[in-house]
């Protein structure tokens, strides 16, 4: 997954910010994952133009990799949110049933972020 501006920096000239996951802005009739409940994947996570804090609802991750590199130790364990300042492997596990009507999220945990679209929704049977 990508998290990042969808738009080139000239398009920034009235501040107005297009951000977006995987290159698409957040949509609500759009379910943009389908996992299982039980099962563990392993989701790249792709910062661009600063550090994000990428957030997961219903699943916990360890985080494998940061920028190719084991992570510190503060970063041990389980987790549900880690700040991605270029690239990271996370090991995800979902636990929690989400369907179609209620689906989780994922996102960028800046405010801000979430509200211009860096979100994303998946489904878990």
């Amino acid at each position: 997954m990508c998290m990042g501006d969808d738009r080139p920096a000239e398009a920034h000239a009235d501040n107005g910010r297009v951000m977006c996951i995987n290159g698409k802005p957040h949509d609500m009739t759009r379910i943009d994952e389908e996992v299982e409940v039980g099962t563990s994947e392993i989701w790249e996570i792709f910062s661009v133009g600063m550090a994000h804090p990428f957030h997961i609802h219903g699943a916990s991750f360890r985080v494998l990799e940061i920028a190719g590199a084991p992570p510190p130790a503060h970063v041990a364990g389980w987790k549900d949110v880690v700040l991605i300042e270029e690239k990271a492997e996370l090991l995800v596990a979902f636990h929690k049933p989400a369907t179609p009507r209620h689906p989780f999220m994922y996102h960028c945990h800046i405010a801000e972020h979430e509200e211009a679209g860096m979100m994303g929704q998946y489904v878990c049977a």
